[in-house]
C-alpha cells in the first residue's frame, strides 16, 4: 500500500514543500490517527517512509496506532525538489518565475535546483521495486503527493489528479509488474 503524508502547516498554505523538511501538524496527525484505523486488521507487517518528517511522523503514528516496529527510513522515498519553487505558493511561482512556471506545469522544464521528471520517476520505481522484493507481509510505504503521483502517472499511463494528504493506493507487485489494484479515499 502506498500512502500520502498527513498535512503540514505549508500543505495548508498551499506551499510547494519538495526536500524542505515540514513536520505535520494537527490535521495531519489527526489524518495519520484515522490512516491507521483504516489500515486496521488490511494485514501489513512493516513500515517504510521518506526521511523528511512529515512522512516519518505520519508512519510512527500509524506503526504505533497497529502496533507494529518503528518504520524503516528510505530516503529515495522523498518528494521531489521542487529548487527555486519551494516555500512559494503556485501563484507565487507563476508571478516570481514565469517561464519556469509554464514549463513545469508543461512538463517540459525544470526550475533551478530542480529534479527532472524522468530522475523521480526512475527513483520511486527502484525504490518500490526493491520495497516490494523485500520479504515479508504487506508493507505501508508513506511517501509524497507529487513523487507518488508522477510515479503512479507512469505505471498507469493515465492522468492521476492531485493526491490528497493521506490519500492511499493499493498496490500489486508480482511477477507481470506492477498493477494499481484499487485506491481507498483520503484518511482524513
Amino acid at each position: 500500500m502506498l500512502a500520502r503524508h498527513g498535512e503540514t502547516e505549508w500543505n495548508a498554505l498551499g506551499k510547494l514543500q519538495g526536500h524542505t523538511d515540514i513536520e505535520l501538524n494537527d490535521a495531519g496527525r489527526a489524518q495519520a490517527r484515522s490512516l491507521a484505523v483504516s489500515l486496521a486488521g488490511s494485514g501489513i507487517t512493516a513500515i517504510t517512509t521518506s526521511d523528511l518528517a512529515r512522512a516519518r511522523q505520519t508512519g510512527e503514528i500509524v506503526a504505533a496506532a497497529l502496533q507494529l516496529a518503528a518504520p524503516t527510513i528510505d530516503p529515495e522515498l522523498r518528494e521531489r525538489q521542487m529548487g527555486v519553487f519551494e516555500g512559494l505558493t503556485r501563484k507565487e511561482c507563476e508571478e516570481l518565475h514565469p517561464q519556469a512556471w509554464q514549463e513545469w506545469v508543461a512538463r517540459t522544464g525544470v526550475p533551478h535546483g530542480g529534479e527532472p521528471l524522468a530522475d523521480i520517476v526512475a527513483r520511486m520505481a527502484r525504490v518500490l521495486a526493491r520495497i516490494a522484493s523485500e520479504p515479508g507481509g504487506p508493507v505501508l510505504v508513506i511517501s509524497h503527493g507529487g513523487a507518488m503521483r508522477l510515479w503512479l502517472i507512469g505505471v498507469l499511463g493515465t492522468p492521476v489528479p492531485l493526491i490528497a494528504n493521506g490519500m492511499t493506493y493499493v498496490v500489486d507487485h508480482d511477477a507481470d509488474g506492477v498493477r494499481v489494484a484499487t485506491w481507498a479515499a483520503n484518511a482524513s
